[in-house]
């Protein structure tokens, strides 16, 4: 068509009116870049209030790192859960041992009243030893002597229970000897999961009030501080099974423990009761 002047215009200057639009357009484009990135790497856009740059960011991942980036909270909570596990061990270590010597003992010396047969003998042979079977022997002896059986009038039922008593009292103060520290076990193993659920739950608010502050959802954000939440019912867990697990060894121990001393204890009535059956026969 033609133009304004009348002329036709030529095909070159309609690509050449069309190339300087399309230049001026790549011009803009280039112009709206520049100012973003001047923007972007400005210092109020760097230290928005709530943002975090990512080289601070923490990234270290490991046990010890998780602890030293945890919340104050937190951190007390761990320890008090480590120092629990020592706890736990210790108490294990020194009643395990305690009931096995006690155990032993006890095997030894019911032994040695088994082969004695006699009263007299049996407290020759356990003489000078110090276990729950040996303490019994004497306080038979000592009743039985108490009770003065070579004179006429005494009855031997009386004897017998008297004796059954004192021997039922040692039994029970031996038994109350080894449980001793094991009621520590017992609360551990029942709170230490709740006091690491504790920490997890504080971790995790603060890992909440972290991701609003970050203004982001990013995995890089998000992860450490539930990390280390969730370390706290770890280290709940490293406390709480050991020590329900050697709770409960000990509490069989012990029971086993004391059905071996009421062995010992018949055994010693029977021996009893066989002094009285001799000196009513003397008499």
């Amino acid at each position: 068509m033609p133009g304004a002047d009348g002329r036709i215009p030529s095909r070159s200057g309609e690509r050449m009116s069309k190339k300087r639009a399309t230049e001026t357009k790549m011009n803009r484009s280039l112009t709206a870049l520049a100012a973003c990135a001047v923007v972007a790497a400005s210092p109020a856009f760097a230290q928005a209030p709530g943002v975090l740059p990512p080289d601070t960011l923490p990234h270290d991942l490991s046990p010890w790192g998780m602890f030293m980036a945890a919340d104050i909270v937190v951190k007390a909570v761990m320890i008090g859960l480590a120092a629990a596990s020592v706890v736990t061990w210790t108490v294990a270590l020194f009643k395990l041992i305690e009931i096995a010597g006690a155990a032993r003992a006890a095997t030894v010396s019911h032994g040695r009243i088994a082969a004695a047969g006699a009263l007299a003998a049996a407290a020759g042979r356990l003489s000078g030893r110090r276990d729950p079977v040996a303490r019994m022997l004497r306080a038979a002896g000592r009743e039985l002597v108490a009770a003065r059986p070579d004179l006429p009038g005494v009855p031997a039922q009386g004897v017998k229970e008297r004796v059954a008593s004192t021997l039922a009292r040692i039994e029970a103060a031996a038994g109350r000897q080894l449980a001793n520290g094991t009621g520590l076990l017992a609360t551990i193993g029942a709170t230490a999961p709740f006091v690491g659920l504790f920490g997890t739950v504080w971790g995790i608010m603060n890992a909440f009030v972290g991701i609003s502050r970050a203004q982001t959802t990013n995995l890089a954000v998000v992860a450490p501080g539930i990390a280390e939440a969730l370390l706290a019912t770890a280290l709940g867990l490293v406390a709480a099974i050991p020590a329900v697990i050697v709770y409960n060894l000990c509490a069989r121990a012990i029971a086993s423990h004391r059905a071996q001393l009421r062995d010992s204890g018949a055994l010693i009535e029977r021996l009893v009761s066989r002094e009285l059956d001799h000196a009513m026969r003397r008499l």
